[in-house]
């Protein structure tokens, strides 16, 4: 029965109020097995099964933030010869902070500490390569507010919620780095790559990794 804010019922809003803050959220993504199906699952059915990639971790985020009183931004990382990866975003103070789901360790959070959004985009270029070590991100979009979806029940829909990601698709991207300064990247080592997967490479096959962020 929906008889909570945007379609939740009271108590899974109450479980998203619980989380109170960013950092809270965060610790509730980390807590969350990482989800290698291709789907596009509502923040409800995330909450419900306790499992999500990248880009569901970000809309369910996104919904999160909102329970707290912040706006549901997230924003589209795109990479070259890589998958891209999806960050939920918010400002504290005037200063940009995000909060991910990710094989990848240094693509999770980022405290609220960046002036743009072309800083934070930034923090996360070192940590975004494939598993060939190729420095992939190149470009980031604009915020984009998913309360515009929320005529389509983004939040708790029991269907796929591909509209989302399809969104950013058409979103507008900014470039991180010239050409060429993209053809003079050196890749990084082994060392780095395993350092980044520390936690899930024991248990998670290379090949959905490459194909997951």
């Amino acid at each position: 029965m929906a008889d909570g804010p945007f379609g939740f019922t009271k108590g899974e809003w109450r479980r998203l109020r619980l989380l109170k803050n960013p950092h809270r959220i965060q610790r509730f993504l980390d807590s969350l097995a990482y989800h290698e199906a291709d789907t596009a699952w509502s923040p409800r059915r995330v909450l419900r099964e306790r499992t999500a990639h990248c880009c569901e971790g970000a809309m369910f985020a996104a919904a999160a933030l909102r329970a707290i009183g912040l706006p549901p931004l997230i924003v589209d990382l795109e990479g070259e010869r890589d998958c891209d990866h999806v960050i939920a975003v918010y400002r504290q103070r005037g200063y940009w902070g995000a909060l991910s789901k990710s094989h990848f360790n240094g693509l999770r959070d980022r405290m609220p500490i960046y002036r743009t959004l072309r800083e934070l985009a930034l923090s996360y270029f070192e940590d975004y390569y494939n598993l060939r070590g190729h420095r992939t991100l190149r470009s980031y979009s604009r915020p984009v507010n998913l309360s515009k979806f929320d005529h389509l029940s983004w939040m708790t829909s029991e269907k796929p919620v591909w509209f989302i990601p399809g969104h950013l698709f058409e979103v507008p991207h900014t470039r991180l780095i010239t050409p060429a300064q993209a053809k003079r990247l050196h890749r990084v080592d082994n060392l780095t790559i395993d350092a980044g997967l520390l936690g899930y490479q024991n248990h998670t096959p290379r090949n959905h990794i490459v194909a997951a962020r």
